[in-house]
């Protein structure tokens, strides 16, 4: 295939330049030979990690409007203020971090990436030395690119647990459990399982928000207020929902061998069971953005960077699914 042939590039952000990133980032020209990828990170930053693991790994600049070459691996430079040292995090470098996330969505809105795919940041860094306000990548993501609602899942082969709420205090969660954001989470949910998974009418298991689902209104009335209802006004427009399930009895194989998906109400009651069942190899896909977007499932493990400990599983796979989803077809 030529260059002037080949699909867009595929956008690698390094994510915290102190962590295990750019560690992870530099296993990626030896899994996908060939592949169109393109990171945005400090070359600088790349080549003294290559270094300290021994890695031979070729870096080459590359600008936008550039074809992207089919060996080494292409860097689109963004550069730290401060030189970065793997397990010592720095707030100087946040900004830095962010622009490589500013470009790599606006390059997937105006088509010169065909997808992105995120190595881990450090929310606490980002605040404290660029954005006092930002609670992570996908709400992030979700505001550059003007989405009205994204979705959060993470997938580890077949299981798939999507969030109808994400990075909120666990006293706020109940109140934002909303018959209008649980509709718009349960509908992005099913039509991105449909549009890039290509799951036809799929089938979603719904968690209840309290305990037994709250006993019939005896441990919370939520699910009788407000997830029971729209779930059955959801059913009357054709989607196929089950629900809401005990949380503490939803994740068993009968259950799970009948659904394509699973809606968690906030983080930690779907993810602990997913990253249980393959952590170090799940992916997290961001639904609801015009534009593919996949990660890691996992943070930046500052203790490991430049160890040589770390394990590229999350990031390969992330990339892998990347790479699919934006080229269906490709031989991975």
């Amino acid at each position: 295939m030529t260059s002037a042939s080949r699909p867009a590039a595929t956008a690698v952000t390094v994510g915290d330049p102190a962590g295990i990133g750019p560690d992870l980032v530099l296993s990626l020209p030896g899994t996908f030979p060939g592949q169109p990828l393109v990171v945005l990170g400090d070359r600088d930053c790349l080549q003294q990690r290559a270094d300290q693991l021994g890695m031979a790994v070729a870096l080459c600049d590359w600008q936008p409007g550039q074809p992207v070459p089919a060996d080494g691996l292409p860097v689109w430079h963004h550069p730290l203020a401060r030189a970065a040292t793997a397990g010592s995090p720095d707030p100087a470098n946040a900004r830095a971090v962010l622009a490589t996330l500013e470009n790599a969505c606006d390059g997937c809105r105006d088509g010169t990436f065909a997808a992105m795919v995120t190595a881990p940041v450090s929310k606490q860094l980002i605040c404290e030395g660029a954005d006092p306000g930002f609670t992570g990548h996908t709400e992030f993501l979700a505001e550059r690119a003007g989405a009205e609602q994204v979705v959060m899942m993470l997938v580890a082969d077949t299981l798939r647990v999507a969030l109808a709420t994400t990075h909120l205090p666990l006293r706020d969660v109940s109140d934002a459990i909303t018959e209008d954001r649980l509709t718009q989470v349960i509908q992005v949910l099913a039509r991105d399982l449909e549009r890039h998974l290509h799951i036809a009418r799929p089938r979603i298991l719904i968690l209840g928000l309290n305990p037994h689902a709250g006993e019939g209104g005896h441990l919370g009335d939520e699910e009788l207020r407000i997830i029971a209802p729209t779930l059955e006004r959801l059913r009357q427009g054709g989607l196929r929902l089950t629900g809401p399930v005990p949380a503490d009895t939803a994740f068993t194989p009968a259950l799970l061998e009948q659904h394509d998906a699973v809606l968690a109400m906030y983080h930690d009651q779907g993810l602990p069971v997913l990253k249980y069942a393959g952590f170090g190899e799940a992916v997290n896909v961001t639904l609801g953005l015009p534009f593919v977007r996949t990660s890691v499932d996992h943070g930046t493990a500052f203790a490991l960077a430049g160890t040589g400990q770390a394990k590229a599983g999350s990031l390969i796979q992330a990339t892998r699914l990347a790479l699919s989803l934006a080229s269906p077809g490709a031989n991975l």
